[in-house]
């Protein structure tokens, strides 16, 4: 069993290079999709990833309960591939449609702190190959506003998370990785 998170900045090449190490190990590919096209511009992007996929591929849609399916669905005789966590973070941390401050702190909705746990667990519990997809938001500058704040802060922590979890964790950049804990696979 091998867990690999994949990280990146947006167009970075990140869900092509993770895909191509799905299709590498000529296992049964179980693809969980976080993304949900709430507009057009996300719909567009769901349309794109989902060309790019083998048709052989099984699709899961799990746009909040990650760890419930990992669970479900890492096997021995599986590759998991998760794209991507950053879209998760973003429906569990904006999903009840609070309005936040632009200033000050901003508070974590109980939906985020139940999922996170469970999802961290299991991921501790998987048997197969998992590879997990991440963006890299935290190589900017400063976001200006708590909102964004917040976000990059709990996208950062969360990679970190992940990382220590996982045998292999790889950087791309203009489709290129860049090992930064154990191999590229």
């Amino acid at each position: 069993m091998t867990r690999t998170l994949v990280l990146g900045g947006a167009r970075s090449g990140k869900s092509a290079f993770a895909e191509t190490l799905a299709e590498n190990q000529g296992k049964e590919v179980i693809y969980i999709a976080t993304a949900q096209a709430k507009d057009t511009e996300m719909a567009a992007r769901i349309k794109h990833h989902q060309q790019q996929r083998p048709a052989s591929w099984r699709l899961v849609e799990e746009p909040l309960a990650l760890g419930e399916a990992l669970l479900k669905w890492c096997a021995p005789d599986r590759v998991v591939l998760i794209d991507c966590l950053t879209l998760w973070l973003a429906n569990l941390l904006f999903d009840e449609k609070t309005e936040y401050p632009e200033i000050g702190l901003i508070p974590l909705p109980e939906l985020f702190h139940e999922q996170r746990e469970q999802f961290l667990t299991a991921l501790t519990q998987v048997t197969g190959e998992l590879i997990l997809v991440s963006n890299e938001v935290g190589l900017g500058v400063v976001p200006y506003g708590a909102v964004s704040r917040c976000f990059v802060d709990e996208a950062g922590r969360l990679n970190q998370a992940v990382a220590k979890h996982c045998e292999n964790v790889l950087l791309v950049a203009a489709g290129l990785p860049l090992v930064l804990k154990g191999s590229a696979c």
